[in-house]
């Protein structure tokens, strides 16, 4: 059966390739800051033992990541996974626990089971499913799920959230690949029907949750993309490749602006944009790697978008290390200079996508990328745990360890391997 793509494809997906990208570029291949009075960082392609830094990342996750939050990120008194660990990685047990966590650690520990690099997560997988199905689920028989769990698992608040709900169908796909549960499909069959009947909107897309709200964000949007592909990836079900062809034409039509060459966070409820435009590279760089996994269950091709979006994301490096920074405008200047792990993850995924792709010097790009992720952010006193968020100037913005970040680290150290290891 033929798969057609809803809506029109822009045939513009050239991009332009400016001296800043290029010198971003520079940094980010390890051949040093263009300008002579800054740090120069490594060109070598193996980290300090010697090694491949796929080969070392894999390691720490499989010897020092996994087992950590396998321990300490689980309450083993009360259930459901910790929401952070303090800077000592001692979990932390007054915080209370978001949707989010606990369904991005179930997905974490299934694709690392189902993956052969701790078979003990398949379990743990397990338990933090039934903790969110007993605890999270929408009371008085309300559709969806709550945000936010106090620390003994007693509700906090009754939003339901659209990206939250992005993550659940994430989990619930990864637990789905163990051994087709019955159950298991039936409850994501649940949760596509409290999206399309609860949080549909006339105006595309979907509201931001229940209660709704504004501004419209390309995020929610953006998840649901990826938990349609793990969806289809999980079933077969052409139908996900359906509904996710729907958030692609959502990006070609309202998120990514052809002119300006960036991707918008904030819409009004039409879509109109949000002026001035916020721009998080991360997220542009999160895509790339999202359109190859839609290229690859579709047959549609993104190569130009992919292309358009990395070059734009490049634009946003710090001077200094060669990581992406938080946000920055519409015109390609950083508006917000300090620095997150996560995007780190995201471009390191864009480049091994475009490796995946054949792209010249992509592979060589992604190493480089993971190089940062490992010397910046990985090298923390807590072995297996990581740096949340630096300053412009290289300062330690958060002390405690975030739990949400295990999904985006993994989920780079699984594509390295998978494409470069």
């Amino acid at each position: 059966m033929e798969w057609k793509l809803p809506g029109r494809i822009a045939s513009d997906g050239c991009i332009v390739e400016s001296p800043r990208f290029f010198i971003a570029l520079w940094q980010f291949l390890g051949k040093g800051d263009v300008s002579t009075n800054k740090e120069k960082l490594p060109v070598q392609t193996e980290d300090d033992s010697g090694e491949d830094i796929v080969t070392t990342l894999r390691k720490l996750m499989v010897d020092h990541t996994l087992p950590l939050w396998s321990e300490r990120g689980w309450d083993a008194q009360r259930g459901g996974f910790i929401d952070r660990l303090g800077a000592d990685g001692e979990p932390d047990l007054d915080a209370p626990k978001r949707l989010r966590v606990q369904a991005r650690q179930i997905y974490s520990f299934s694709r690392a089971a189902q993956l052969g690099w701790y078979p003990e997560g398949r379990a743990l997988a397990l338990k933090g499913l039934d903790y969110m199905l007993a605890k999270a689920r929408s009371p008085e028989g309300k559709p969806g799920y709550v945000s936010l769990l106090a620390p003994d698992g007693t509700m906090m608040s009754n939003a339901r959230d659209t990206y939250d709900h992005a993550f659940v169908l994430l989990a619930l796909a990864a637990v789905y690949q163990f051994d087709r549960d019955t159950q298991v499909r039936s409850e994501i069959d649940s949760v596509l029907g409290f999206l399309d009947t609860g949080l549909r909107s006339s105006d595309g897309g979907y509201l931001e949750g229940l209660p709704p709200t504004l501004p419209r964000r390309q995020n929610p949007h953006m998840h649901l993309f990826e938990a349609m592909i793990a969806l289809f990836d999980a079933t077969h079900d052409a139908g996900f490749q359906n509904r996710a062809g729907e958030f692609f034409s959502l990006l070609l039509a309202h998120f990514y602006d052809q002119g300006t060459q960036v991707l918008g966070e904030y819409f009004e409820e039409d879509w109109s944009k949000i002026v001035p435009v916020c721009v998080e590279p991360g997220h542009q760089a999160e895509w790339v790697w999202l359109l190859k996994g839609f290229e690859r269950i579709t047959g549609c091709p993104t190569g130009r978008h992919r292309s358009a979006l990395l070059a734009s994301a490049m634009r946003y490096c710090d001077e200094h290390t060669g990581c992406l920074v938080d946000e920055g405008d519409a015109e390609g200047a950083i508006t917000r200079s300090s620095r997150r792990c996560w995007p780190q993850t995201e471009i390191s995924k864009a480049w091994i996508a475009q490796a995946e792709s054949g792209e010249v010097g992509a592979a060589d790009a992604a190493r480089a990328a993971l190089r940062r992720l490992e010397r910046f952010y990985l090298r923390h006193p807590v072995k297996g745990a990581w740096h949340e968020h630096f300053d412009g100037g290289g300062h330690v913005i958060t002390e405690a360890i975030p739990a949400s970040s295990l999904y985006h680290i993994l989920g780079a150290v699984f594509e390295a391997d998978r494409v470069l290891g």
